[in-house]
């Protein structure tokens, strides 16, 4: 008798502020969700929008009893040194980010903040953006400098709450220069979802994708082909859904539902 194939296990892709932990601290029931999904044999790889290097976030998650392999972590700022690697090579950058994004970028890019020589602004998350730094992106992009953004989310969920992300650099940014955003490079850009599915090692229609924001996580899930879940600890309320343009396949109050929905014991 032949046996019969059984279908193998999905991989899955998960966010992290919001689905997985809040700041420093992991939300309730991932560490135990993850362990599940992990005997039960699930590929599995944590995509973020964080601009940390994939090695620091491993090591984090690992510090709260969380383990991951540094090649498990996707972040934005290495899905913009790859992109930027490939296709704007030699380039002179200015990034209004975190010192995290400069730091990252400085070990491959000249960085530069003289609107005359900067051949590419980036937006992110920038919690010390001023009228400086607005300035010399203007004046760059005004030039012709490409405009590219680690992510376009309009806020980043924190322990003490919502606070404004990349997408209000991006807003002040186009506002002044009458210039629209070329390309995301984080998620919901294929970009990511590619990297991802990748080192999953499975096609999308075997992948389920699980995070906190519909316009980044879902919305990346249902352009390649992707299951999506939806978690409700981060910056979607279910008070959101009803007029919602975005629709999830499924929704969960946090990551403790996901094994069962997946099928593992």
């Amino acid at each position: 008798m032949v046996p019969l194939s059984l279908p193998r296990p999905a991989g899955v892709i998960l966010d992290l502020d919001g689905t997985v932990c809040r700041g420093e601290t992991l939300i309730a029931g991932a560490r135990e969700a993850c362990a599940r999904l992990e005997r039960a044999g699930h590929p599995m790889v944590f995509a973020t929008n964080m601009v940390e290097n994939p090695s620091r976030v491993a090591a984090n998650l690992a510090s709260w009893g969380l383990p991951v392999r540094a090649d498990q972590v996707l972040t934005a700022s290495e899905m913009l040194k790859g992109y930027l690697t490939r296709h704007a090579p030699g380039a002179t950058v200015f990034a209004i980010g975190e010192p995290a994004l400069n730091q990252e970028l400085a070990a491959q890019f000249r960085l530069s903040q003289d609107p005359a020589e900067i051949d590419v602004v980036v937006a992110s998350a920038d919690p010390t953006f001023d009228y400086r730094k607005l300035s010399i992106a203007f004046h760059a992009l005004r030039r012709g400098a490409r405009f590219l953004a680690t992510n376009a989310d309009p806020t980043w969920p924190t322990p003490a709450g919502e606070i404004p992300d990349a997408g209000a650099i991006i807003g002040a940014l186009e506002g002044c220069t009458q210039r629209r955003l070329e390309l995301v490079v984080g998620k919901p850009s294929a970009i990511v979802a590619e990297a991802a599915l990748e080192r999953l090692g499975r096609p999308a229609n075997e992948t389920w994708i699980v995070g906190d924001s519909l316009g980044s996580d879902i919305l990346m899930g249902q352009r390649a082909g992707m299951t999506t879940v939806l978690i409700l600890t981060g910056v979607t309320h279910r008070e959101d859904l009803p007029s919602a343009s975005i629709r999830p396949d499924h929704v969960l109050e946090d990551l403790t539902g996901l094994p069962d929905l997946l099928g593992d014991a």
